[in-house]
């Protein structure tokens, strides 16, 4: 019995000290694909860049969640610039990489990884692009929030999986809020949170807005009121269930002047 418990407990050292090994032999080639894997997505939501944006990735929080935006320059120009974001679909996360023009118009995206069955992942990965059916491209969150037609809105749900479309939508609506939730520069690439204190207070959000309609306590020029709210500070839009339950709520702000 002795042996057997000597014998067992040198095995299992053994065995641990080889996955160790394995880890450590296969941590960088991990690291390396995964750094080209990005590199390549950026490439592909926005083109024609001369620098390295996923060489100093900047970062900003938007209610508790941090997104990371990859800036694109050409010339020291800026032209757009690639957002990560995520959203649980139903199978789990669902993570992408959406590219934004100067204006915020969506250019293209890359579906970076999923936990939803192969199928539906797959039909993600080309559904909302450009000649698809439920396609993104060159429209702007800021204007009108990208919203599943199902939900009264205009973009069409991947075949019985309107769970997918869904979290798929608000990963993009979610990314642009992060995208125009900091001003940037192209020359100094310097960048400048959202206004946390106007978030949580309706009265310094009325304050930030000069006057102007306050959405549902938050300030009317917050980039995620108006990913909520259809791009418009419009107490009608406050009203609206995704609105109230998804960045508005303090209050409704319906009959608010």
């Amino acid at each position: 019995m002795k042996n057997m418990v000597i014998v067992l407990t040198g095995v299992t050292v053994v065995a641990g000290a080889l996955l160790g090994y394995v880890n450590e032999l296969t941590k960088e080639p991990i690291a390396q694909a995964n750094a080209k894997a990005l590199s390549d997505a950026i490439a592909i939501v926005v083109p024609g860049f001369d620098n390295n944006p996923a060489e100093a990735p900047e970062t900003i929080e938007l209610e508790g969640v941090t997104y990371k935006i990859y800036k694109a320059t050409k010339g020291g120009e800026f032209i757009g610039a690639a957002v990560e974001s995520s959203a649980n679909g139903f199978g789990g996360a669902l993570n992408v990489l959406v590219g934004f023009d100067k204006e915020g118009n969506i250019i293209d995206y890359s579906l970076l990884s999923h936990a939803e069955t192969p199928g539906l992942g797959s039909k993600a990965a080309d559904w909302f692009k450009k000649g698809g059916k439920g396609d993104i491209t060159g429209m702007n969150p800021g204007q009108k929030a990208l919203v599943v037609n199902k939900d009264g809105g205009q973009i069409d749900a991947i075949t019985a999986s309107t769970i997918t479309t869904r979290a798929f939508l608000k990963a993009v609506n979610n990314a642009y809020a992060a995208y125009s939730g900091q001003n940037v520069d192209g020359s100094s690439g310097a960048t400048q949170q959202v206004s946390e204190t106007a978030a949580d207070d309706p009265k310094a959000a009325k304050a930030q807005c000069e006057g102007t309609q306050d959405c549902c306590g938050q300030a009317c020029d917050s980039a995620a009121c108006k990913a909520a709210c259809g791009g418009k500070c419009d107490p009608a839009n406050c009203d609206k269930a995704d609105c109230k339950k998804a960045e508005c709520p303090k209050q409704d702000c319906k009959n608010k002047k």
